[in-house]
């Protein structure tokens, strides 16, 4: 696929599509802080402590997201091997004791000493960052086997598999989905991509079977009556807090899911208390947020001015909106129970951090598209330099 910069002017709106994706996060996030004052009531730290961690989180990601939304990025573009190997080996030492902090029997978290850090989250824009500057260094070459696919799809693979090794299985899935997502928008060519899609399918299915605490989650997914008190307690009690709420909600701080029924009520099932206290009518307006997000990205999009441009911003994107989806499906019943931060919403600083670096590539594509801007110095866009 050849790549068409767009001729559009920088301004075609009054209010650009950048703008009202970020308004879109900032009422996702204030609607997460004031759920979070009700889901950290049975904390043993007090009823404020996940609300203050979160404030904490906030002032990080906007930190972060104005620092991206100011740099130059295709100067970037100079370190993005760099970039791409500093992730692998903090992957790699989160499996290594004592730098990764085991919990529950996964190892993904690196231990900073006074807090700890979920690289894999971060590691998800690196990998975006790194396909993106390949393939555009590529994009005459798409077409071919080895330079337009195998070689980005090793790329993919790495991380995939140092997520897999933690294990985080719907982390990894994420990362390998938006990894072909990418190069799919590159113009790789279908019949690359579909086996591929299938072996990796088949790969998950493997690896379900040969564990038995997931192939056993897996077996009790699918009969949710049946192991609502064991397998499958936690969704069951996620769509008895939907049920209870109803269409407005049992009011702020009244919810009960959450005072030790519902697990995990502050991070991945943070949707199901919300549902319960605020009704059937903010659960809706979440998924519409989460709706304009996506089609306001895929009309920013028709701006881009270069290949590079074009698929870290769809990557920025993506990992927003399938990290969503996939969260609203598993705790409303329609994917098997995952653990995933819902994007702007769930306590926890690593997403919070990686969403305000998100939100500030997209801010940096508002503010630099339509101009024109030179290439770094040793980069060669449009050829097959690296």
């Amino acid at each position: 696929m050849e790549f068409r910069p767009s001729s559009a002017p920088a301004r075609s709106a009054a209010i650009s599509p950048v703008t009202v994706i970020v308004v879109c996060a900032i009422t996702l996030s204030l609607l997460g802080l004031t759920v979070l004052f009700s889901a950290s009531a049975p904390s043993s730290s007090g009823p404020f402590f996940y609300l203050k961690k979160q404030l904490v989180g906030f002032v990080l990601a906007i930190t972060a997201c104005a620092v991206v939304s100011r740099m130059n990025l295709d100067y970037l573009r100079r370190y993005a091997w760099h970039i791409g190997i500093g992730f692998a080996v903090l992957l790699l030492l989160v499996l290594i004791p004592p730098f990764g902090k085991q919990v529950n029997g996964a190892r993904r978290w690196l231990n900073l000493g006074v807090t700890t850090l979920q690289v894999s989250e971060l590691a998800k824009f690196g990998l975006v960052f790194c396909l993106a500057h390949y393939l555009a260094l590529n994009q005459t070459r798409i077409a071919d086997l080895k330079r337009g696919f195998l070689y980005p799809l090793a790329m993919i693979g790495v991380f995939t598999a140092l997520i897999l090794k933690e294990p985080d299985y719907g982390t990894a899935a994420l990362t390998l989905a938006v990894g072909l997502l990418l190069l799919f928008l590159a113009g790789a060519r279908w019949r690359y991509i579909l086996p591929t899609l299938a072996l990796a399918v088949a790969g998950f299915a493997v690896l379900v079977a040969n564990n038995p605490n997931r192939l056993r989650r897996l077996l009790a997914y699918l009969d949710l009556e049946g192991n609502k008190t064991n397998g499958t307690y936690q969704l069951y009690q996620s769509l008895v807090a939907f049920a209870v709420g109803g269409g407005g909600g049992v009011g702020i701080g009244q919810g009960r899911q959450q005072i030790n029924f519902l697990p995990e009520a502050h991070t991945d099932f943070i949707f199901p208390v919300l549902g319960e206290e605020l009704g059937l009518g903010f659960t809706l307006a979440v998924v519409a947020l989460f709706t304009t997000i996506f089609i306001a990205g895929m009309i920013h999009l028709r701006r881009a001015p270069s290949l590079f441009q074009f698929l870290l911003t769809s990557g920025a994107l993506l990992l927003i909106c399938l990290q969503a989806i996939i969260n609203i499906g598993v705790v409303t019943g329609l994917l098997p129970t995952k653990g995933m931060s819902l994007p702007f919403i769930s306590a926890g600083v690593s997403n919070l951090l990686l969403m305000g670096i998100l939100l500030g590539v997209l801010i940096n594509s508002d503010r630099t598209w339509g101009r024109v801007t030179l290439p770094s110095r040793g980069l060669k866009l449009g050829t097959v330099a690296v």
